[in-house]
């Protein structure tokens, strides 16, 4: 016996023909055993619809938060402090200058646990972020992921700004109406979305 025919025997034997199934809306079954036609449901035109709407926060006025006054509550990202230390911002006295008011900053446990995942490249940011001016807030999730916990603390609450310099994290922030985004820009705090009610000036 050749070779060739040897393995095409092993082969067959391996990997079987399976008999092909005829689905029940074959037109070769019986009438009484295929399966009925789907019909599409008529629409009824008179029919009020329905569609879910997310609810938008009763805080937003117009254009305007109205839960946004000083004392500021500015929620800060990883990549906001690793550019402060860059540019050799104090972090505290720049927020301050950028809005003209006394600012809370508010660090999350996911944004501190990515820190300390960094490693010793970022001891001076941890050592920053101890600092007793800075409140800390305690996630409830699971996982150190800390800009889906900033979008979902912001969706939640609109007292809040996100200082942040993350692209990604920006464009999903300027989908949530009335919260401001803080970021570094030429070598100083700029802020963006800050209603003009609290006499903010437009940069």
């Amino acid at each position: 016996m050749g070779k060739s025919r040897k393995t095409r025997k092993i082969v067959e034997k391996r990997f079987a023909k399976m008999k092909k199934m005829l689905s029940l809306s074959d037109p070769r079954i019986k009438d009484a055993q295929r399966a009925p036609p789907r019909k599409k449901k008529s629409e009824d035109p008179y029919k009020v619809k329905v569609q879910d709407v997310p609810q938008i926060s009763s805080a937003l006025f117009f254009q305007y938060n109205t839960q946004l006054g000083p004392p500021y509550h500015i929620l800060i990202d990883t990549n906001f402090i690793n550019f402060s230390i860059k540019n050799r911002l104090d972090v505290i006295q720049n927020m301050m200058d950028c809005l003209y008011a006394k600012c809370i900053p508010y660090i999350t446990d996911c944004v501190l646990a990515e820190l300390e995942k960094l490693g010793q490249k970022y001891k001076v940011a941890l050592r920053i972020i101890k600092d007793p001016r800075f409140e800390r807030i305690s996630c409830m999730h699971k996982g150190t992921y800390a800009d889906d916990c900033l979008v979902q603390r912001v969706t939640q609450h609109k007292c809040y700004i996100v200082a942040t310099n993350d692209r990604d994290l920006k464009r999903r922030i300027r989908k949530i109406p009335g919260v401001p985004i803080m970021y570094v820009s030429q070598h100083r705090y700029t802020i963006e979305r800050m209603p003009d009610a609290y006499g903010v000036p437009k940069i």
